[in-house]
């Protein structure tokens, strides 16, 4: 294929050419080729990004799709890349479904109140006690849980 301009590749997946070179800078694409100073990119940059976009619009952010590039044994196949980062992404959005029926719950609970003053709801909830998960627990309990997920020794490629 020949040589493509950042315009060119920007353009075929939607984004600005500053994208394309944060990309560059954060490693997940292959530093360009350079002709007069301009950067050219042969048709393995097309490649990489449709994965970098497929892994985006499932919700990993960069980090994790340098990981899936970068974070595992050499030779290991995209299958098995793909498998333990989609376990570990699919245990992550089950905790956000889990904190957001906290909330749902909560909500519908608060559009009760019968409280003449903000003072009087907050007597109100110090007197309920901590019955209930917090939102901010849940958030603490994903955490520890992405960060387990992620502490499996890798080696660099």
């Amino acid at each position: 294929m020949a040589h493509l301009t950042i315009s060119e590749v920007a353009r075929t997946f939607g984004l600005r050419p500053s994208a394309i070179r944060y990309y560059e800078q954060v490693g997940i694409l292959p530093e360009a080729l350079r002709t007069s100073g301009q950067r050219r990119y042969d048709g393995s940059v097309l490649r990489r990004l449709a994965v970098i976009q497929r892994a985006q619009h499932t919700g990993f952010t960069l980090d994790e799709i340098k990981e899936l590039f970068f974070g595992f044994e050499p030779g290991t196949l995209p299958s098995k890349r793909w498998q333990e980062m989609s376990q570990r992404k699919l245990a992550e959005l089950e905790a956000l479904v889990d904190q957001i029926k906290t909330m749902q719950r909560l909500l519908e609970r608060i559009q009760n109140c019968r409280c003449d003053a903000l003072d009087e709801c907050g007597k109100r909830l110090l007197l309920q006690g901590r019955t209930e998960v917090s939102v901010k627990d849940l958030r603490a309990k994903a955490a520890i849980l992405n960060r387990s997920a992620k502490q499996k020794p890798r080696r660099r490629e």
